[in-house]
This record gives C-alpha cells, structure tokens and sequence, in this order.
C-alpha cells in the first residue's frame, strides 16, 4: 500500500504547486453560494420551507458542504476515456501496480486539496451571508462521510470510464450519471423539500448517501444518522466495489487501443 500513498502524496504537492490556479478555480463556489443565497431567502419569504426542519442558515451551510463534495470529488471518467484513446493504458497496464487503484489514490490527492480551498472559501462566503457554521460535532462527524461519499463516487465514476474501453467516449454517460447525482442527491434541493413519495424514492438510491447524507449530518448532527449513514455508504460500497472490480476484468478483455 506504500506506493498508493506515495501516489496520493505526489498528487497533493503536484496540486499545491499551483496555489494561484488552485484559489481562482475554487472561486466558483462564491458564485454558487451567493445565487443560492439570494435565491432561499425569497424562498423562505414566502413558503413554509422551515417546516422541513431546515432553517435558512442550515441550509445555506448544507449547500455549502454538499457544492464542496461535488466540485472536489475525483474525475477519473474523462482521463480513462483519455488514456484509452491516446493508448497510454497499456503503459499504465503494465507498471507495478493495480490500474484502478492507482487512479484511486491519484483521484483522492485531487480531492483533498480541491476540498480544503472550496472549504475556505466557502465558509467564509456563508458565514458572511447567514451567519456562523455548525458546531466542531458538525464537522467531525461529516467528515468520514465525505471521505466515503468521494471513494463511492469514484466507484460510479471509474465505472462510467470503463465504457471507454467498449465506447471510447464517455461524457454522454458522465452527463447522465452527473445529473442523477445532482437532482436524486440533494445537491440544488435538499431532499428534505421533496414530496414524501421521492423523497423515499431518492432515499433508496445510493446517491442520496453521497451529497444529502453528509451535508445533512453536518448542519444537524447526532449519533444515530452518523452510524446510519455511515453503514448506507459501506453498504454501497461493497456493492459498487465488486461491480467496478468485474466491470474492469471484463473491460480489459476488450481493449483496443487507438494509440498503438
């Protein structure tokens, strides 16, 4: 497991080379708070949102923590549909170490970093516009839960990148998957704005335990939704991870690579 760390490391100091680059691409989620600001005040002006048992401010901290797992998560589709294509896969094949794995830890050093600079600026954009964040207990328990939530992604993710190996592109697949995960996960609504009947619909589906579970937990944290979320997400993991591990036997049998 040492050379996955070490490829993990080598990722976030690739990443922190570029402090400037790092800071301009996460401005973004300035953007996106303050649209979402502007946007949930009138909302609530005017309905009885409180009733979900979100106040304004929960959910501007929800949406903040939620922006933060999808603009950090691991984007690995588009470079295995890349690496497919230009035929740098079979290099990558054939060094000393499991394929996917190795996109693995690279993927996540990415995240880390991207994470920590969409936090900051984050924070400080909400806390500007609704006031102060969820306690430390918030933050402790989301946490592991963004940490599973970006390892279950990855799993959707290298799945729709194993279709490169069949169909080379795959950003039409990417699109599709993207946007289960933004509407069925509670990245533009909190699920708990839904009807009852797709609120128990989307709670069915893994997506909901990648974005709503933890940006929930953290803006109204207890001990029996961590553990609850917690055994959501291995749960599907487990499932994923035996999928993408026979997806990826399966795919390397029909590798063409236009590369040579």
């Amino acid at each position: 497991m040492k050379k996955y760390w070490s490829i993990f490391l080598t990722q976030i100091i690739n990443n922190l080379a570029y402090p400037g680059e790092l800071f301009w691409r996460s401005t973004i989620i300035i953007i996106f708070m303050w649209i979402f600001s502007s946007l949930w005040r009138v909302t609530y002006s005017v309905t009885d949102a409180a009733a979900t048992g979100l106040s304004l401010r929960d959910t501007m901290w929800y949406f903040m923590l939620a922006e933060t797992i999808e603009l950090s998560k691991p984007r690995l589709a588009a470079a295995i549909s890349s690496a497919v294509k230009d035929g740098s896969i079979a290099y990558l094949l054939n060094k000393p170490f499991n394929f996917l794995l190795y996109q693995f830890s690279s993927g996540m050093g990415d995240s880390i970093v991207r994470a920590l600079m969409n936090l900051l600026l984050g924070t400080v954009t909400v806390w500007l516009l609704v006031g102060p964040p969820p306690g430390i207990f918030g933050w402790l328990l989301a946490i592991p839960t963004v940490l599973l939530s970006w390892s279950l992604h990855y799993c959707f993710n290298a799945l729709v990148g194993l279709a490169a190996f069949l169909a080379e592109e795959v950003a039409p697949y990417e699109w599709i998957y993207q946007k289960f995960v933004q509407v069925l996960g509670g990245l533009f609504i909190p699920l708990d704005f839904f009807p009852s009947w797709l609120k128990t619909f989307a709670m069915a589906l893994p997506f909901a335990s990648m974005l709503y579970g933890p940006a929930r937990l953290f803006v109204k944290p207890t001990w029996t939704d961590f553990f609850s979320l917690i055994g959501i997400q291995v749960f599907w993991l487990l499932i994923m991870g035996i999928v993408l591990a026979l997806a990826y036997r399966k795919s390397v049998t029909y590798l063409t690579v236009n590369g040579g």
